[in-house]
């Protein structure tokens, strides 16, 4: 299969008809040296017809399917088969779509590697010795080495967008309730939402038309429509350079040179200034471990999941399966979690919490009010190397600080290439748009790049 066909876009224009056939033989090429699937699904395609008809698609190992593994990457979940498919999956499978795999994660979505799995960690097929980012690093990765030509993951902090930025990819994390969360895995309740990854804006767009719309089975599903799929007049905002403090140069120099660009494509370009990334890092560790903590007690060795059998009474029982069954990134959240939970400490961190989101809220919506987008790196970084960060929590976080706002938010944001580091590794710039503009985001990104995948990484072209 040409490289040129391994897009969405090209398969659904008369692209090479075995393009489910290439990504198989690339799954089994790629996927020992680089661990981005958990399980391989070999069945035929079920339909023939559709929008999706025939496009491979991986999905993260936290969204269920019915009848195959779902781990969301912990030992908790291991052997569990859930006996229902999550809206999105469905949806995609009702386009014609074919699911080729199970991607890896980090546990429960807590992390920015993809080294947090229980199952071991998943590399960057950019560079092996470096991380893909998480936690929804199976999915960039499987797209990223040919393994699939989309993929669904699930974004909390970043986890679609910061991925997709390591990965060479376009990746949207919807307006919070654009997609149904029926059958995903809860991590944080109000935060989390499944989000396409691809390797054009176009694709990426394909995928969202199909999986978005109201879902009755979802009490937070938005039965609203979508935005005009293009902006009329393009206002971006980038922020004041103290925002920016940290970035690597490399980094500050691609999204310099993006802001260029979409000034010569005829886009107005305005510095302002952005609440502080810190105050919105320090608001969604309090909301979301709390969160976390709510929803990962029903895993306690009694109703389901794992566990420990002989443990003696039930406050052993649950001590071991706990101990046992949740990796030590799970256990950090869920003891912090707790704490801001407890009496005392409510007031002095969860409803604080509460109001700078709200602040957040507010400050954001009011920038949008006259500009269409506002364009900042997605990361600090690039991809750092494996174990660089695996022994410093609070280092970790700050991978998250420019993603952050737009879950705290419920704001639409876009993950795109916007250049490589002087040691070709991908550079991700983050589009934060208005309410419901998903597509014009979308658009906005094939404006930028004119619809150009970024190259495959060595050896998978």
């Amino acid at each position: 299969m040409k490289p040129h066909l391994q897009t969405i876009a090209g398969l659904a224009e008369g692209g090479d008809p075995g393009a489910l056939e290439a990504c198989r033989k690339r799954i089994r090429q790629w996927n020992p040296k680089i661990g981005a699937l958990l399980h391989v699904m070999d069945e035929p395609a079920r339909r023939d017809s559709g929008p999706l008809a025939g496009v491979p698609v991986a999905i993260k190992d936290n969204i269920c399917v019915a009848d195959h593994p779902t781990t969301a990457g912990s030992r908790m979940l291991d052997g569990f088969r859930p006996l229902y498919t999550a809206t999105a999956v469905r949806r995609l499978e009702e386009a014609g779509a074919v699911i080729v795999g199970k991607a890896s994660l980090d546990e429960f979505g807590m992390g920015s590697s993809n080294e947090h799995s229980a199952f071991g960690p998943v590399r960057n097929p950019y560079d092996p010795e470096r991380v893909p980012g998480g936690s929804s690093g199976g999915s960039a990765a499987a797209v990223a080495s040919g393994m699939a030509l989309g993929a669904l993951g699930s974004d909390t902090g970043g986890s679609v967008r910061q991925p997709a930025a390591f990965c060479g990819l376009v990746g949207l994390k919807p307006q919070y309730g654009a997609v149904s969360r029926f059958g995903l895995i809860a991590f944080g309740s109000s935060l989390d939402q499944i989000g396409p990854m691809a390797r054009t804006g176009r694709d990426c767009a394909a995928l969202f038309r199909v999986i978005c719309g109201h879902d009755r089975r979802d009490a937070t599903s938005d039965p609203r429509p979508r935005s005009p799929a293009s902006f009329a007049a393009v206002r971006l905002g980038v922020p004041e350079d103290a925002w920016l403090e940290g970035v690597e140069p490399d980094v500050a120099a691609a999204l310099a040179s993006a802001a260029e660009r979409f000034r010569q494509l005829g886009a107005r370009i305005e510095t302002i200034a952005l609440p502080d990334p810190a105050q919105a890092l320090a608001a969604y560790t309090v909301l979301a471990n709390a969160e976390a903590s709510s929803n990962l007690a029903r895993y306690d060795g009694v109703r389901y999941g794992y566990r420990v059998e002989g443990a003696g009474d039930l406050g052993r029982l649950y001590r071991a399966t706990r101990g046992r069954g949740f990796g030590p990134e799970v256990k950090r959240r869920i003891l912090l979690g707790t704490f801001v939970l407890s009496a005392g400490y409510q007031d002095a961190y969860y409803i604080k919490a509460q109001k700078v989101r709200a602040r957040l809220q507010e400050a954001y919506g009011r920038r949008l009010r006259r500009l269409d987008a506002i364009l900042t790196p997605t990361t600090p970084s690039c991809a750092f190397r494996l174990g660089e960060k695996l022994d410093d929590p609070v280092a970790m976080y700050q991978c998250d600080r420019f993603t952050i706002p737009a879950n705290l938010t419920g704001l639409p944001a876009v993950s795109f290439p916007i250049g490589t580091s002087r040691a070709g590794l991908p550079i991700g710039g983050q589009l934060m748009g208005r309410a419901r503009s998903e597509l014009a985001l979308l658009d906005l990104v094939d404006r930028f790049d004119g619809g150009v995948p970024f190259p495959f990484p060595e050896g998978v072209a």
